[in-house]
C-alpha cells in the first residue's frame, strides 16, 4: 500500500483508535513503536506521534529518533507527542494543578488555521494527561487553548509540524476526524484511495504473485475473518486453496452441517472433520478453564495436522489474523517484534513446517467486514457474533459432558433464534448462554424439580476491548426464558448478566 500515515506508538491505550479514525478517512496507515521505526519512510506522506501513560519528564520517558522525520515530513505529534517536541524543543512541560482528564472546550481558536477549518470555538475535545506545556518550543506558535489549558494546539513555523493536548480519535473530541482530516488531507496532501474494493484487488495480485501454483490450507472456524480470508485466497488461488473445518463438538446446535452448506455454496473447497467425540472425550473430567483452552488448542492441532497430511505437496498455512493480533503482539516496552502465532490454530507446532500467508493481517475487523461485503459474502455470514475459539466449552462451567452440551446447544438455540425473530440480534455485539455449575428447586405441574440454571449474556461493543450490557426489552426476556424451560429438558431457572467490561469479561471464563 502506497501513500501511507506512519503512526508510532509509546503505549496509549487509544493508539489503535488514531488508526481507526484514519482508516475511515480512506486513508492506509500503519502503527509501530517508536523505538522500531522503518528505515525506509520513501512511502510515508505524513507521520502522526501518539500519546502514552509515561510521562516526558521521567527518566523512563520513551524517547523516538525523529530526525529523518521532523522538518522533512507533515507531523502531527498528539498528547505526549506534542508535549515531547515542547519539552526536548526549547519549551518547558511541568505538572499539572490539577489532573487534566475528560470532557474540555476549545475557548479560543487561530483565526485563519487550515488545521481548524470547519472547527468552531466552543469545539469540545478530550483531554488525557498529567502534564501541560507551560512554555512552547522554538519557533512556535499557538493554535488554541481551551479555559484551563493555554497551549491546547500549536504548530511550528518553518516546518509541517503540529501538536495538540488533547485526542481527536476519541468520539468525545466532537470535531476530531474532521481535524485529523484537515492535517491529512489539506495539509499533508495524503490520497484518499483505501477502499475495500482497492484492497481486494491489490491483495489478489499480491497473493497471486507470492503464492504461484502453490497449495494453501486454511482452517475455518466459522467466523468472520477466516471466511473472508478463504474468500480472498479463493479468488487469487482457487482450487489450490484447500479448506478444513473442525468440529469440535462445542459448536453452536446444528452449526457444523450449516456452516458447511454455506461454505460450499461460496465455492470454497472445503472439507469438514467431525472430532466432536475426539474433543469430549479429551476433555472429560476436566474442570479448570485454562487447561479446558490448552486441551482443545492441542487436540485441534493433532486433528488438523493429520488432516493436512492427507493433502500432497501444501506449502503454506493460511490465517484469519487481523491487525490488532499483529499490534498487540509488538511490545512498545521492548524490541520484541515477534508476532503471535496461535491466531486461528492455536499455535503451530514445529513438524508443521509450513509458510503462513495472512491476507488480513492488515485490517481492522469492521475493515474485514466490508471487505467481505465487495467480495459478495452474504450479510448474514458477515453480521455472525463472535463466537469464542474454544466454542461452548467456557460457557459450560466446570467440566463437560456431552449432556452439559446437549442442554446448553438447545438454550443457546432457543436464546439466538429468538433475537432473530424479535429483530434484536444485529443490535447486539454479542451474546450467548452460560450453563452454570448450580442447581435449584423448581416446580413444574405438580412436581418438585431440581434442575440446571442458565445465564443469558448479550452485549453490546465495537472491538471487545470494552462492553456494555444490552437493556433487552423484559418481554422478550420473559419470552425467552419461558420457551428455555418449556422446550429445554433439565433447565428451570433462567438469569440475566448485567455486568459491564470492565470489571468483568464478555466470557465467563
Amino acid at each position: 500500500m502506497q501513500h501511507n500515515v506512519l503512526i508510532l506508538d509509546f503505549g496509549s491505550q487509544y493508539t489503535q483508535l488514531i488508526a481507526r479514525r484514519v482508516r475511515e478517512l480512506n486513508i492506509f496507515c500503519e502503527i509501530f513503536p517508536y523505538n522500531h521505526i522503518p528505515s525506509d519512510l520513501s512511502s510515508y506522506k505524513a507521520v502522526i506521534l501518539g500519546g502514552s501513560p509515561f510521562s516526558v519528564r521521567g527518566e523512563d520517558a520513551p524517547h523516538p529518533d525523529l530526525s529523518q522525520i521532523r522538518g522533512k515530513m507533515p507531523l502531527l505529534a498528539v498528547c505526549y507527542g506534542a508535549q515531547y517536541l515542547a519539552h526536548f524543543s526549547g519549551g518547558e512541560v511541568a505538572a499539572s494543578n490539577t489532573r487534566e482528564y475528560g470532557r474540555a472546550n476549545l475557548s479560543y481558536i487561530k483565526e485563519g488555521e487550515t488545521f481548524f477549518d470547519g472547527v468552531s470555538e466552543n469545539s469540545q475535545v478530550w483531554m488525557s494527561h498529567s502534564d501541560s506545556i507551560k512554555a512552547l518550543p522554538t519557533n512556535a506558535v499557538k493554535l488554541a487553548s481551551t479555559h484551563d489549558v493555554e497551549y491546547a494546539a500549536y504548530k511550528i513555523e518553518g516546518e509541517t509540524t503540529y501538536a495538540i493536548q488533547y485526542h481527536p480519535e476519541v468520539y468525545h473530541s466532537t470535531d476530531g476526524k474532521k481535524m485529523l482530516e484537515n492535517f491529512l488531507v489539506k495539509i499533508a496532501e495524503v490520497p484518499q484511495n483505501f477502499t475495500p474494493n482497492a484492497f481486494v484487488d491489490e491483495m489478489v495480485a499480491e497473493l497471486k504473485e507470492k503464492l504461484g501454483n502453490d497449495k494453501v490450507v486454511l482452517g475455518l472456524s466459522g467466523g468472520v475473518d477466516s471466511t473472508v480470508a478463504a474468500v480472498l485466497l479463493n479468488k487469487a488461488i482457487g482450487q489450490n486453496l484447500y479448506c478444513i473445518f473442525v468440529n469440535n463438538g462445542l459448536l453452536r446446535k446444528n452449526e457444523f452441517q450449516s456452516v458447511l452448506d454455506q461454505y460450499k455454496g461460496m465455492g470454497l473447497n472445503v472439507k469438514g472433520v467431525d472430532a466432536g467425540d475426539r474433543f469430549l472425550g479429551e476433555l472429560a473430567g476436566i474442570s479448570d478453564p485454562e487447561t479446558k483452552r490448552k486441551t482443545i488448542g492441542r487436540v485441534f492441532i493433532e486433528v488438523f495436522d493429520d488432516e493436512s497430511h492427507l493433502l500432497e505437496d501444501v506449502k503454506w498455512l493460511a490465517q484469519g489474523t487481523i491487525y490488532p493480533d499483529v499490534i498487540e503482539s509488538v511490545s512498545v516496552k521492548g524490541p520484541s517484534a515477534t508476532i503471535k502465532s496461535h491466531h486461528n490454530v492455536g499455535g503451530l507446532p514445529d513438524y508443521m513446517k509450513l509458510k503462513i500467508v495472512e491476507p488480513l493481517r492488515m485490517l481492522f475487523k469492521d475493515e474485514v467486514r466490508r471487505v467481505g461485503a465487495t467480495l459478495g459474502i452474504d450479510p448474514e455470514l458477515l453480521g455472525r457474533h463472535p463466537f469464542p475459539g474454544p466454542g461452548l466449552s467456557i460457557r459450560i462451567l466446570g467440566d463437560i459432558t456431552p449432556e452439559k452440551v446437549r442442554i446448553l446447544q438447545d438454550v443457546d438455540s432457543v436464546f439466538i433464534e429468538g433475537l432473530k425473530s424479535w429483530g434484536l440480534y444485529d443490535k447486539v455485539w454479542q451474546a450467548g448462554a452460560i450453563l452454570l455449575p448450580v442447581n435449584s428447586v423448581g416446580v413444574m405441574g405438580d412436581e418438585r424439580t431440581y434442575e440446571k440454571v442458565v445465564a443469558l449474556r448479550a452485549v453490546e461493543s465495537t472491538d471487545g476491548m470494552t462492553a456494555d450490557w444490552v437493556h433487552l426489552p423484559y418481554d422478550f426476556l420473559m419470552k425467552v426464558s419461558n420457551d428455555i424451560i418449556n422446550k429445554v429438558k433439565g433447565v428451570n431457572r433462567v438469569v440475566y448478566d448485567i455486568s459491564s467490561k470492565p470489571p468483568a469479561t464478555i466470557e465467563w471464563e
